[in-house]
């Protein structure tokens, strides 16, 4: 109760402007309190990753999970409810291996959809019929997946859908998402169901960790989940999980990004366009280095295995984790999150300077990088994490050293790429320089600020503010901008465009005319400080 009553007091004192900025005290506007233990949010800020995995019975015809319910005909609802269940036997699915694989892969727990919002449950209950006891498959399968988990060594986590299609049919009201209306009685009866489908989750599984709640209502589940198990920690419902995206800029509180592998949560047989291994390693590098997790989806088949295309990244980023677990596993976020293609991460006075877009980066060629926001101390050691940067393969002559150089315009690092991962010497993911006894050339990035857009003759008139910027060497900015694929789709988008710069004014205002693309886009502010970029955050003219 002392964090509610805290969070109480920073509203009186003047609500959100009372928090640093992008500070979150809860991702859920309806939500009123977050009883999750500060040492279990600290938890959350050590992981790096965790697997989430997206499982029930319409995974057989390979449709979105749940959705495809709302506007659907009686026909469709009836078939779905009535004949899915004789047919689903998921008796490939061999949790401990898919566990062991998320382990390799740098995953800390695994969140499993218990129930999503066509109501099906995939343990043994009491509340329906319509669970996974009832299929061929009889047995309860999530009872498997808490023991094999467990087994694994990674936490247990469970997804939660409140919202649940199969209880509007059969009470016969329409399935919606947004427009469901109940009457005082059958509200009750919703929460109560719901409540016993909590407790029965809370008490028959042994200690659960991680909890994630998707819909309404939430706060039955909240308080049945706390009362029961007060340790578990409740993600959604209670702390940012912006979905399907990463913030633009660093946040201070524990938050995680729920990101598919493809574009669908559950299994998409065909239609379907997989993000490569690089695109995950690297998003997972982007939420380090702003001082998150990144919840990597999963979808099995009907028959329970995971899909090959999934297993295959899975592993690319088990050898990528192999090689640097120690720059994401219990970091914190640096001055600033990145310097154009290096993000950062730190640990104590050792920083991390990941340097992605590599491919064309081949082995044993030398490349120097200059870093103006970290600077030497009298016993600075730099190194490439992997390997010993003393032998490279089939080249004994060649000069494999780390070398460093501080300079006036900042730290200048020199490395070889000189580890050998695949066979034809093209691995061509993030390289992981290890920077030990080191400190930061700033004492804190400026607050960038991303303002309103407004149209202009040409396009939009940009606008951004920026904070705390007074003495920090800042004197120029400008906006990056893209036309807006959708919310999937931003992670396939193209490339940022750029206006030019333009200056900043006394108050730290300052507007920037850019020729927008056709139809919706997306775009960012951004300020140099001493020779860094600093970014806002990304906002959205639709």
């Amino acid at each position: 109760m002392n964090r509610i009553l805290s969070i109480c007091l920073l509203l009186l004192l003047g609500g959100r402007a009372a928090l640093a900025q992008n500070d979150v005290v809860n991702d859920d506007e309806k939500s009123s309190y977050n009883l999750n233990k500060p040492e279990r949010e600290q938890w959350l800020k050590n992981t790096a990753a965790g697997l989430f995995i997206h499982f029930s019975v319409d995974a057989q015809l390979g449709v979105v999970i749940s959705h495809s319910l709302v506007g659907a005909s009686d026909e469709y609802a009836d078939r779905f409810f009535n004949e899915l269940p004789k047919t689903f036997n998921p008796s490939q699915f061999d949790p401990y291996q898919i566990a062991v694989l998320a382990k390799l892969a740098g995953m800390k727990y695994i969140v499993f959809t218990t129930k999503h919002h066509a109501g099906f449950c995939m343990w043994d209950t009491k509340t329906t019929d319509f669970n996974i006891t009832k299929t061929p498959y009889k047995k309860d399968l999530l009872k498997e997946f808490v023991t094999a988990t467990r087994a694994a060594g990674l936490d247990v986590g469970f997804y939660f859908s409140p919202e649940d299609f199969y209880f509007l049919h059969t009470n016969h009201l329409p399935i919606s998402r947004d427009n469901v209306k109940m009457d005082a009685v059958l509200t009750k009866k919703y929460e109560d169901y719901n409540r016993r489908q909590c407790e029965e989750l809370m008490t028959n599984y042994g200690k659960i960790d991680v909890f994630f709640i998707d819909g309404e209502p939430k706060e039955v589940v909240k308080e049945t989940c706390w009362r029961l198990q007060p340790n578990i920690l409740i993600t959604r419902g209670a702390i940012k999980t912006p979905e399907q995206t990463l913030p633009g800029t660093p946040i201070t509180q524990p938050w995680l990004s729920p990101i598919t592998i493809g574009t669908a949560w559950q299994y998409q047989p065909t239609n379907e366009r997989y993000k490569s291994g690089t695109q995950l390693i690297d998003l997972l590098i982007e939420a380090r280095s702003k001082g998150g997790s990144l919840l990597l989806n999963v979808g099995p088949k009907p028959n329970g295995a995971l899909p090959q295309e999934q297993e295959d990244r899975l592993r690319e980023m088990a050898a990528w984790y192999f090689l640097n677990h120690e720059a994401i596993d219990s970091t914190r976020a640096w001055v600033v999150n990145k310097e154009n293609n290096v993000l950062f991460t730190a640990k104590g006075d050792a920083l991390y300077a990941i340097v992605t877009e590599v491919a064309d980066w081949k082995e044993g060629e030398r490349r120097t990088f200059t870093l103006h926001s970290v600077k030497a101390q009298p016993n600075t050691v730099v190194s490439v994490l992997g390997q010993n940067s003393k032998i490279m393969e089939y080249k004994p002559n060649l000069d494999v050293s780390c070398r460093y150089k501080q300079t006036a315009n900042g730290l200048e690092v020199s490395v070889v790429k000189a580890q050998r991962i695949y066979d034809d010497h093209r691995w061509p993911n993030a390289v992981v320089i290890k920077l030990d006894h080191v400190a930061p050339a700033m004492a804190a990035a400026v607050t960038v600020e991303t303002g309103a857009a407004k149209a202009a003759t040409a396009g939009h008139a940009l606008n951004g503010r920026l904070y705390n910027y007074q003495g920090k060497q800042v004197t120029r900015a400008r906006f990056a901008y893209r036309a807006y694929r959708g919310r999937v789709e931003t992670l396939y988008a193209d490339p940022w465009k750029y206006s030019d710069w333009v200056k900043v004014g006394p108050d730290g205002r300052f507007v920037g005319t850019v020729k927008s693309p056709k139809g919706a886009f997306e775009y960012k502010a951004e300020a140099e400080q001493s020779g860094v970029n600093v970014e806002g955050d990304t906002k959205l003219v639709n």
